[in-house]
């Protein structure tokens, strides 16, 4: 799926930062499936010292896009990280291209650092307390 969404959504230097992430600091991850076909995933990573999760990687195919089923991903994890009692906070790290996305779904924009993930795709971290 991440590369069905690039360059649009993901640069193409992210792969090698997507392979790390599979391979080393997986935590929780989720697939959607339809007939028998992954078309969306999505994970969170825990920082308990802290009393955060961070939702991470979330993709959606190119043909299953616009279909609520991101929505469905992310509401998912946002009940999931609900009942858990050492979570206080949730953060998102995404790009100019869909933090409207994550607005929607109730998280506030916190920073913006230009150029953060490759040139042209920008950092856009946001935050969302978490509802218990």
């Amino acid at each position: 799926m991440l590369k069905q969404n690039t360059p649009e959504y993901f640069a193409p230097s992210e792969e090698v930062d997507f392979e790390k992430y599979l391979e080393n600091e997986i935590e929780d991850y989720f697939v959607y499936e339809e007939n028998s076909e992954i078309i969306g995933a999505g994970g969170i990573n825990y920082f308990i010292d802290q009393k955060m999760a961070r939702i991470s990687w979330d993709m959606i195919s190119s043909k299953s896009q616009r279909k609520r089923i991101g929505k469905k991903l992310i509401q998912h994890r946002i009940n999931l990280l609900s009942k858990n009692p050492n979570i206080e906070l949730i953060i998102v790290r995404t790009t100019q291209i869909v933090y409207k996305f994550y607005e929607k779904m109730g998280f506030e924009l916190e920073k913006i650092e230009k150029d953060f993930w490759a040139k042209g795709f920008d950092l856009y971290q946001m935050k969302m307390e978490n509802k218990k």
